[in-house]
This record gives C-alpha cells, sequence and structure tokens, in this order.
C-alpha cells in the first residue's frame, strides 16, 4: 500500500466530493451529494481554497493500478494586518473512517504545514471542538494552543 498526497485540482472533483460529503456528514449535516460538488468546484473555479488529498494506490485483481482517495485538507487563505503577513485557516481535515489510525491525518497536517513553509506564509491556524481527541496529534505536530485570546462568532439571522 502506497501512500502519497496530491494538490487537488478540479480535475479530482470525482474523487474529492465523497469525502467532502463524508466529512460533512460527520459533523451532522445532511449528506448531499451535488451541493458538496458544486460548493467545491467554485473553490477550484475561485481559487479560494487549497485542498490536498491523501491517495492510496493499489493493484486490483487484473494486475491494474488504482488510486483511491482516503483522505482530505482544505485550507482558506486570510491575511494579518498587524503582521501584514498571509495566513490559513485548515478549516477541513477528514479521514475515511476505515483508514484512520494509520497516520492520514498526520500526513495530511504535515502537507499543509510544508505548503505554508513553501510559499513563506506566517503558518495556519486551526479550531477545533473541545473534546477533539486530534489535540494531541495536532500538539505533537507543533501547534500551540491559544490560550491569549478568546474566538467570538457572529451569524446572520438567515
Amino acid at each position: 500500500m502506497e501512500i502519497t498526497t496530491i494538490k487537488a485540482n478540479i480535475e479530482h472533483l470525482a474523487l474529492l466530493t465523497p469525502l467532502f460529503d463524508g466529512y460533512r456528514v460527520f459533523y451532522k449535516q445532511k449528506s448531499d451529494i451535488e451541493k458538496a460538488k458544486a460548493f467545491l468546484k467554485m473553490r477550484f473555479e475561485l481559487q479560494d481554497s487549497v485542498i490536498f488529498m491523501a491517495m492510496q494506490k493499489a493493484v486490483d485483481k487484473e494486475l491494474q493500478e488504482q488510486s483511491e482517495a482516503i483522505g482530505f485538507t482544505q485550507l482558506y487563505p486570510y491575511f494579518s494586518s498587524v503582521t501584514m503577513e498571509r495566513l490559513y485557516i485548515l478549516n477541513d481535515l477528514f479521514v475515511l473512517p476505515s483508514k484512520r489510525g494509520l497516520g492520514m491525518g498526520e500526513l495530511l497536517l504535515k502537507k499543509a504545514q510544508q505548503f505554508a513553509i513553501d510559499i513563506e506564509a506566517k503558518g495556519l491556524d486551526l479550531s477545533t471542538a473541545i473534546d477533539n481527541p486530534a489535540q494531541k496529534l495536532y500538539e505533537r505536530l507543533g501547534w500551540k494552543k491559544d490560550v491569549d485570546f478568546y474566538s467570538y462568532n457572529w451569524r446572520t439571522q438567515l
């Protein structure tokens, strides 16, 4: 089993859509493949996010090589006016339930970190649930818990 990470583009939409839908279902949203596909297609067309996918290469019974998308992470850019630098929000991280515990989340996080280094971004930010067990992984990979700032949200009443 060979695992690689790739930067996704619109040609990967069919592979990525079920993962993205699975991510949303994990967060208690109703499955909607068509809406998920349209959302991702718009991200690619507007170039307003960066998506990395974990791919597993396998050989089928006819000895043909096949690749399966088994996880992804999606980054959204934003900027710090204070430091005048670009950052990214690591908004989505998902690995197929059958592939969890094999290091795929770590692989995707490291890919995102290397991307930030390569483009000379200030860094990456993420928010997670207080009880998310992935916090141990984040901290092991050098992520620091923010203890200096509170997070607030405001939503329209649509």
